[in-house]
Parts: structure tokens; C-alpha cells; sequence
């Protein structure tokens, strides 16, 4: 029996490295849980180095096998109230703490591969957005991406992928795309600039963003849901948290109000004006000053606002989402434009699951087919056994490359992948016909015949899908990269591979 040849080998040894790129290191070849999110206010965790993503393998020297290992570990701490310590152990190191309630930590099972699903699978909501009035620059559309995607993160959003596309036209974009996820905190956290100004009278005291606000308050202690009572609309429900300011907005505070008078009431004594609170130019809530931060330099104060239902459990959830916008905005500051909302999709995961299921089986029952009039065309059950060989093959390495590119797999993507199998098989057809063709010269010119063919009809369609990459404000380019990179396996692994086979098969 002679030896597998080169291109074989090259065959063979992708697909074992695409396998690795697929499930090395996801939950079919490790154990553990993976962290999605973490609270960065006031956690030690966090601040000893525990990040979204990391895996975990141990709690307190247990075993965390899957999410029921966790959860059941989990479930036996912190039940006294007292202090206990807790040790997490990743990849990355051990982190403890001392702590009276569990860590702000969210987890999920580990992917049984490393293939990134995206909304059309997974189900979520896509945004495409653009500057309200105006056109922005590739390095304005950057800067953009930058700052939504540091505001989506501190609004606890996980699992998105914000990104600047084009359209042919030469106009700039954002496009976000979060899985899982409803499209409400989504149009919610850009429908406004979310620029925050604190005035005393005319004058501004502090602006949200990292240059007037140190920390905000978002742990039980710092951030409360206060009473709730019914109101003209329902039920009105008032929520505070805790700012530490800069030392510099702190000192603005304290100039402005040492020009203050004082104004003596039954209820209190308090400074003749009130610490307002404007977002995006409307008022939000005014705040009264007591007499003791006349001209006084503090770091602390306390912010509040409220949320309305129609009844109490709604104007509760209202006061909790509210509060949560106002931290968020305060962390991360404005919006550098004001934006709109070109287009909004919400997608079901159910889609997805019954896609998938779908594509695999009209996948595998169209190669079938095709083997089987193969094998009666050419009365070969050995070419029928290679062409389905290398159509698996091909499919298996385009899913290798998009793991280890991290590309996110949608519809677009998989019809790409469809794309490329259908012209793969009319190429390894081509090269069956040439091979079996009584002509006067060689099999191996034939063959080389066959891929002067393949290589021109190449070309083509890689030049044909060049613009797809940038067409529709890039919602094509899954389809133009995976179909690209299909049909470039295809011609330069699968198809050599399937001729040394033919060629095999004839000696």
C-alpha cells in the first residue's frame, strides 16, 4: 500500500489542529465554571485580579466540576451573617476575601466548544446606530465604540460585541450586538447621550465621568431602594446611593456653597438653594443642602431619585432600573453625540436551536445525495467515500479558523459556509469528469486542466465578494469572510487533497 502524500498529510494534520482550535480548553475537555460578570465597586475580587471570563476550577479546595457544583458550594456560605473567608481558585491564581455575603460574581457553564455563536443563533438584539444630525469619521466612529462598549459593560451587559462598520456609501456606523439580551437596556443606554450636570443655581458643582466622580455606590450599603408610597400615578418609589467626588469638584462644592445663605425651617436648616440634578438637559430631581456643607470641602455625598408604577412591585423595579442608569452615567460620563437608532432587531435563541438542527440535517442528507449519484455517475464507491470525506473536512476547518478568530457564526455566516460547500462540490466534480475522461494525455495533466478551472472560477467569486465586506453597512460580511475563507480552504487543502486521492485510486 503506498504512503498518504503530502497533500493529504496537510489534510489530515488541519483537521486535528481545527478540532484543537474547536474544543481545546471548552467544557468537553475541562472542568469548571466561567465567570460572566463581576462588580468593580468595592470588590475585592476584582480587585485582586478576578475577571468576566476566567474559569473556575475551586472553592475552598472543592472540586467545581459544572454550575450545580457551584451552586451547591455557594449555597452553604455566608449563612451566619459573620465574617468568612473564601478562597477562588482559576487558571490565573487564588483570590480570597473576608466578606459577610456572597461575592457579586455571576457564572455559567463552560461551551461544549469554543465556536462563538451569534444573535441569529444564540438570540439577543442588534442595533445599528449613527450620530444624530451629522456624519462621523472612521477615528470618531473608534472612539465612539470605545466609550459604548466602557458604558454597556458598567450597565452590566454581558456577551456583546460593539464594532464600527461601513456601508459602500462611505457612511460610518456602530453596531452592537448583544446575545441573550433584550433590546430594552440597549435602546435605553443609547437612545440618550446621557450627559449629567450637578448645579447649585447656575453654576455647575460636578459633571459625570471619571474627572468629577471617584467611585459611585452600587453595592446593599451604598445603594438602597428607600420607601415606597402611592402617588397621583400609582406608586412612587425613591432610591439613593452613595459619590465620592474628585478633590477638585469637592472644592468647586464648597466655594459655591460658602456663597449661600441659610434658610431656617421647622423641618431644618438648609443652604437657599438646592442641589439639582439635570440629565440630557432635564431636571431629574433637586436635592436640599443642609447648613453643614456651607463652604465645607466633602468627597461624600448621597444622590437620589425615584421610579413610578403603576404599582408598587412596578415602580420599585422603575426606581432599581433608574438608579442603575444614573450609576452607569455617572461612572462612564456623556456620550460624545447625540445618537440614532437606524435599525433595532430582537431575535429568539428558539430560532436559533431550530436552525441549527435543521442545518445539520439538510447538510447531511444533501451530501449523501450528492455521493450517491457520484458513485452512480462514476461507479465508485471510494470517490463517493473521498468526496464526502473532504466536503465534512472543509466544513470542519472553516469552523477551526472562525474559533480560533473568535468570528461569531450567524445565519449570514452559515450561509456563507453553504456557499462554499456548493462550489466545492462542483470543483471536486470537475475534477472527477477530467480524471476519467480518455483523452490522449496524462491523468496528471488532466488534473492540472481540472484546477486551471477551479483557480479562474476562484478568483472570480473572491473578487465578486470583496464588496460584500462593506455592503449594507457590513451585515454582509459574515457571509463575504466565511464564504471567503471556505472557498480558499477549499482550493488550496481540500481539492489538491481530493485529486492526490483520485489519482490514488487510479494507479
Amino acid at each position: 500500500m503506498k504512503k498518504l502524500g503530502f497533500k493529504v498529510w496537510l489534510l489530515i494534520t488541519m483537521l486535528v489542529v481545527s478540532f484543537l482550535f474547536m474544543f481545546a480548553g471548552s467544557g468537553l475537555t475541562n472542568s469548571g465554571v466561567e465567570v460572566t460578570s463581576i462588580s468593580t465597586q468595592n470588590n475585592s475580587l476584582f480587585d485582586q485580579g478576578l475577571r468576566k471570563g476566567q474559569i473556575i476550577n475551586s472553592i475552598d479546595d472543592q472540586k467545581v466540576k459544572n454550575l450545580d457544583d457551584y451552586t451547591r458550594i455557594m449555597s452553604g456560605k455566608f449563612i451566619s451573617g459573620e465574617e468568612e473567608r473564601l478562597s477562588i481558585k482559576t487558571k490565573s491564581g487564588e483570590y480570597i476575601i473576608q466578606s459577610e455575603s456572597l461575592p457579586e460574581i455571576t457564572v455559567k457553564d463552560l461551551s461544549n466548544s469554543n465556536l462563538k455563536l451569534g444573535l441569529d443563533l444564540a438570540g439577543g438584539s442588534r442595533a445599528l446606530i449613527k450620530a444624530e444630525n451629522r456624519s462621523l469619521t472612521s477615528s470618531e466612529v473608534s472612539d465612539l465604540v470605545d466609550i459604548t462598549q466602557n458604558r454597556l459593560n458598567a450597565f452590566g451587559l454581558t456577551d456583546m460585541k460593539v464594532a464600527p462598520v461601513s456601508d459602500l456609501s462611505g457612511n460610518n456606523f456602530m453596531s452592537i450586538e448583544i446575545a441573550g439580551a433584550t433590546p430594552k437596556d440597549l435602546e435605553k443606554m443609547i437612545s440618550e447621550q446621557g450627559k449629567f450636570e450637578a448645579k447649585i443655581g447656575n453654576k455647575t458643582v460636578f459633571e459625570g465621568g471619571n474627572r468629577d466622580v471617584a467611585s459611585v455606590g452600587r453595592d446593599a450599603q451604598n445603594a438602597r431602594i428607600e420607601a415606597c408610597n402611592p402617588s397621583s400615578e400609582g406608586y412612587s418609589c425613591r432610591f439613593s446611593f452613595s459619590l465620592t467626588l474628585s478633590g477638585a469638584a469637592a472644592q468647586k462644592h464648597a466655594d459655591i456653597t460658602d456663597e449661600l445663605s441659610v434658610n431656617r425651617t421647622p423641618q431644618g436648616n438648609y443652604l437657599s438653594e438646592k442641589l439639582d440634578l439635570i440629565l440630557d438637559g432635564k431636571l431629574t430631581d433637586s436635592l436640599l443642602i443642609g447648613e453643614g456643607l456651607k463652604g465645607r470641602v466633602t468627597t461624600q455625598i448621597s444622590i437620589s431619585g425615584s421610579g413610578v408604577g403603576a404599582d408598587k412591585e412596578e415602580a420599585y423595579n422603575v426606581a432599581k432600573e433608574n438608579m442603575k442608569q444614573l450609576q452607569t452615567i455617572l461612572m462612564t460620563g456623556s456620550l460624545p453625540y447625540k445618537l440614532e437608532i437606524v435599525k433595532l432587531d430582537s431575535i429568539s435563541p428558539t430560532l436559533g436551536e431550530e436552525f441549527i438542527n435543521s442545518i445539520f440535517l439538510a447538510g447531511a442528507v444533501a451530501i449523501l445525495i450528492v455521493s450517491l449519484i457520484v458513485f452512480i455517475r462514476y461507479r465508485s464507491w471510494k470517490s463517493s467515500l473521498a468526496l464526502i470525506f473532504t466536503t465534512v473536512s472543509e466544513v470542519i476547518i472553516v469552523l477551526g479558523i472562525a474559533a480560533l478568530i473568535d468570528w461569531n457564526l450567524d445565519l449570514v455566516s452559515i450561509a456563507g459556509i453553504l456557499a462554499s460547500i456548493g462550489t466545492g462540490i462542483d470543483d471536486l466534480i470537475i475534477i472527477l469528469d477530467e480524471s476519467v475522461h480518455s483523452v490522449s494525455i496524462s491523468l496528471i495533466q488532466r488534473l492540472k486542466r481540472a484546477f486551471a478551472i477551479i483557480m479562474g472560477a476562484y478568483f472570480t467569486t473572491l473578487v465578486s465578494l470583496l464588496p460584500l465586506m462593506w455592503a449594507g453597512a457590513g451585515l454582509l460580511k459574515g457571509f463575504a469572510i466565511t464564504t471567503i475563507i471556505g472557498i480558499s480552504v477549499g482550493v488550496f487543502i481540500t481539492r489538491p487533497a481530493f485529486s492526490e486521492l483520485v489519482k490514488r485510486f487510479k494507479d
